[in-house]
């Protein structure tokens, strides 16, 4: 299995929050995550970070942000140049996801945990 290094936007230390569930699920699959939260915590024994990473080999970000909260990350991702972006059930944003095709990075609608349970993570 290849590691897929995995940035969660919108991880939480609630374990009822997808970003909990997905930050949870990656580690368990064997690869590396980074969560980033607004709030420092932990998912089990993997820090929350609160600061943007600047990785340059990140192979994707999960999103767990509304559309109303990317905004403010929409030129991070950019500059960041992951493979791909995986915008789930209730972050779908049709004018970013252009963006990021033009980007040459692929947009992907869909579920991350269905998509690591289901082995097309």
């Amino acid at each position: 299995m290849i590691n897929k290094k995995t940035l969660v936007l919108g991880a939480s230390p609630n374990p009822q929050r997808y970003g909990y569930k997905a930050t949870v699920m990656l580690t368990a699959h064997g690869h590396e995550v980074l969560p980033f939260g607004l709030r420092a915590g932990k998912i089990g024994d993997v820090e929350i970070i609160t600061t943007l990473p600047d990785d340059e080999d990140i192979d994707t970000v999960t999103l767990y942000l509304g559309t109303q909260n990317q905004h403010d990350y929409m030129d991070y991702m950019l500059k960041l140049k992951p493979k791909r972006v995986i915008f789930n059930p209730g972050t779908e944003h049709a004018e970013f996801e252009a963006q990021l095709k033009l980007a040459e990075i692929e947009p992907i609608e869909a579920c991350t945990l269905v998509m690591l349970q289901t082995g097309q993570y």
